[in-house]
């Protein structure tokens, strides 16, 4: 094995310190049941590199690529145009660690771009304080559960039915093991007024998602409301972060904690990928808040410089006593969110968002003129919702043979409801153009 440096007789020196006649005997309780006897079919033996690397060029030729397709493609993951600049930057060897450091006060570049990162996180969301990033935004979604937990000391959760399903799976399992109550609505049946009327004392937060899964905007004002009368939390989850260009900040409804999934800006889609979790709330429930925090100071020569703060150190030796045990954070992926924002200004993010918002009108508007499609949204952002006239899933497979990616299934994220088959969603970015558009709508007219 040209990569493993032990040799045979550095294997049966270790078995015997360790009293083993061999390697199979340190898995003798893995049941037979459990142990692969016979090649796996079509698996090949070991190979050379130039071999190994041509056989997974063949793999990868057979995927459709965004870049060479028109991809109207969304559900939680976005196709944006990130400039050269920000690669560049982030593969400069001072910055290229995916790590929050350890020893904080030696690296104080990557604590100022951390620092700076959680200052475009407070003013994007209309909170007060920011986290140095979690994994992503779905786990993220689970943390604030668990803090919303530790702030009101209750444990019902009550989920909307926009929420994304992948979102609302996570929370679950959270709720599974931690011990708490997730109670889920039906997927964005219901009004408001309905989910204001399920808050109850003995909820500690209620979380939505805006845009919703399925593309709608809405104003949480009132909602935010009636979870303070109750003394409940409100969790706003933003999984579109170039919409926060153009909507009402979470912050402005009344939010409590913001969770926001960052690979819009800065990252690509990279099959689902690294991604990078945005995190944030009032102020008074910082010390409940997960993950790290930077800090500024001075050093003793009055100089400006920035620590890791309110670092809890149970969070390293006592995971059970922890606000949080995703103590490390999405350091490179935050980065790149830093330099495309900082690239962008604050106006060219607002016309970012402006472009974006124009070309799903755009598309809206010429997908609703193919017979049998209903648009389902009256507001959107850049995705919404279309509900066709046969099951989506065969449409879209269809669409992907004529090298079309037509969107997505509703049916493929909440699989088993009959009432979500025909229904397929669609997003347009400021990568749409006209040249992908006529042939989204031809193909619809052709396979529908």
């Amino acid at each position: 094995m040209r990569y493993l440096p032990l040799t045979d007789a550095d294997r049966r020196e270790m078995l015997g310190v360790i009293g083993a006649k061999s390697v199979d005997e340190l898995f003798r309780d893995v049941p037979q049941s459990a142990v692969l006897g016979a090649k796996i079919a079509g698996l090949p033996d070991h190979l050379g590199e130039l071999e190994v690397e041509r056989a997974f060029l063949a793999y990868a030729g057979k995927n459709l690529s965004p870049a060479t397709t028109p991809f109207f493609c969304g559900a939680g993951a976005y196709r944006h145009h990130v400039p050269a600049t920000v690669d560049y930057m982030i593969q400069r060897g001072e910055f290229l660690t995916s790590y929050t450091p350890y020893q904080p006060e030696i690296t104080q570049g990557t604590l100022q771009y951390l620092f700076e990162f959680q200052t475009q996180i407070t003013m994007l969301t209309g909170m007060e304080v920011a986290n140095a990033s979690m994994y992503d935004g779905s786990t993220g979604a689970s943390e604030a559960v668990l803090m919303a937990n530790r702030v009101t000391r209750r444990h019902k959760a009550l989920v909307s039915g926009g929420l994304h399903p992948h979102y609302r799976a996570i929370i679950e399992t959270a709720a599974k093991w931690e011990g708490f109550s997730a109670v889920v609505r039906t997927p964005d049946v219901e009004g408001l007024e309905e989910l204001i009327a399920a808050v109850d004392k003995e909820t500690s937060c209620v979380v939505v998602q805006n845009p919703s899964f399925f593309g709608h905007v809405r104003d949480f004002g009132k909602l935010a409301e009636a979870c303070h009368a109750a003394g409940a939390l409100l969790i706003v989850v933003v999984t579109e972060a170039v919409s926060l260009g153009l909507l009402k900040p979470p912050g402005e409804m009344g939010a409590d904690i913001v969770v926001c999934e960052g690979q819009s800006i800065g990252n690509g889609l990279g099959f689902g990928g690294p991604y990078v979790g945005l995190f944030a709330t009032k102020e008074k429930y910082m010390r409940q808040m997960p993950g790290r925090l930077v800090g500024e100071t001075v050093d003793a020569d009055g100089k400006r410089g920035f620590v890791l703060t309110l670092s809890t150190r149970e969070q390293h030796i006592r995971r059970e006593k922890a606000t949080s045990n995703i103590c490390t954070n999405a350091g490179l992926c935050a980065l790149a969110f830093t330099v495309h924002l900082t690239l962008l200004g604050e106006a060219g993010f607002k016309r970012l968002a402006e472009i974006n918002h124009a070309k799903a009108a755009e598309l809206a508007d010429r997908v609703s003129t193919v017979p049998g499609i209903k648009l389902l949204n009256d507001s959107f952002f850049n995705e919404f919702t279309v509900r066709l006239p046969k099951p989506a899933a065969p449409v879209v497979e269809a669409l992907a043979a004529k090298r079309i990616l037509a969107g997505v299934p509703v049916s493929r994220l909440i699989p088993g409801d009959r009432s979500v088959e025909n229904l397929l969603l669609l997003a347009a970015t400021e990568t749409a153009t006209e040249q992908g558009m006529a042939p989204l709508i031809a193909g619809l007219k052709e396979v529908l």
